[in-house]
């Protein structure tokens, strides 16, 4: 038989852009903190919500929610530095967050930003996030993406160095903290490490499951495998360390779920 004919296939545009973002965020002085959180009391928490609500309340927005209101606390972690070495502060934690969406059969992640999450609450991060999920918040598509397939990759990749050039308008475009997710599209523990634009970004992995030592007895509990992300330009190691001690404090112990029922 003859070799089998190659049919490339042409990358698409979301893939070029995603292409681009990768490879310009990769120049960033990015530092990765591997953390596992215990997360058992909280699910069985929202679950115990589902039974009396009848909602099945998203994890998602949980940790929107948790993520916020600790940015907000701690609003250093959510620093720009431009291109003239000023220091660019919000008040606003606008989260970009991946949520999963069924097009055309194929299951993708798609980048939304939810605005002022650090005034809402659990349940309308929630509510929110489903009616992206169901379509029901689309967008025409920026016009920033718009030019940006028509340039050369040379200046098309420039395009990602907004933060560094203008962070308030970059902030207005794609938020101020993200939040990007691989455990949606799998099961099981486990972790991902991404370069990226922004000052902070989580990166949630899988949740399993492992023995822990609680009084003095091992019992079987549930682990969240999360990668912190800082701009080592901006925030340093101790503030960072501290960030991610209040963030894993309040996602154990369920921070936000006790309004929810009330709601």
């Amino acid at each position: 038989m003859s070799d089998i004919d190659a049919h490339p296939e042409a990358v698409s545009p979301q893939q070029q852009l995603t292409a681009d973002y990768m490879r310009m965020a990769g120049h960033r002085s990015n530092v990765h903190g591997l953390v596992e959180v215990d997360v058992t009391d909280t699910r069985e928490r929202i679950r115990t919500i589902a039974e009396e609500t009848g909602t099945k309340l998203s994890f998602t927005a949980f940790i929107v929610f948790c993520l916020a209101t600790t940015v907000a606390e701690q609003p250093h972690v959510q620093r720009y530095r431009d291109w003239r070495g000023r220091i660019h502060d919000f008040e606003d934690v606008d989260v970009n967050v991946l949520i999963e969406r069924e097009t055309d059969g194929e299951r993708i992640g798609v980048p939304h930003v939810i605005r002022r999450a650090n005034e809402q609450s659990v349940r309308s991060i929630h509510d929110e996030i489903r009616r992206v999920k169901a379509g029901g918040m689309d967008r025409p598509e920026p016009g920033l993406a718009r030019v940006a397939r028509r340039l050369p990759g040379v200046l098309r990749r420039q395009i990602w160095r907004l933060p560094q050039w203008f962070p308030t308008r970059w902030k207005r475009l794609a938020g101020s903290v993200a939040i990007t997710s691989v455990g949606m599209f799998g099961t099981g523990s486990g972790w991902a490490i991404s370069p990226t634009n922004y000052t902070l970004q989580l990166t949630v992995g899988g949740i399993g499951t492992k023995p822990r030592l609680i009084d003095g007895e091992l019992r079987s509990r549930e682990f969240l495998s999360l990668t912190v992300t800082f701009d080592h330009d901006v925030v340093d190691g101790a503030p960072a360390t501290r960030f991610v001690q209040r963030l894993g404090e309040r996602l154990e112990a369920g921070h936000g779920l006790d309004t929810v029922s009330a709601e």
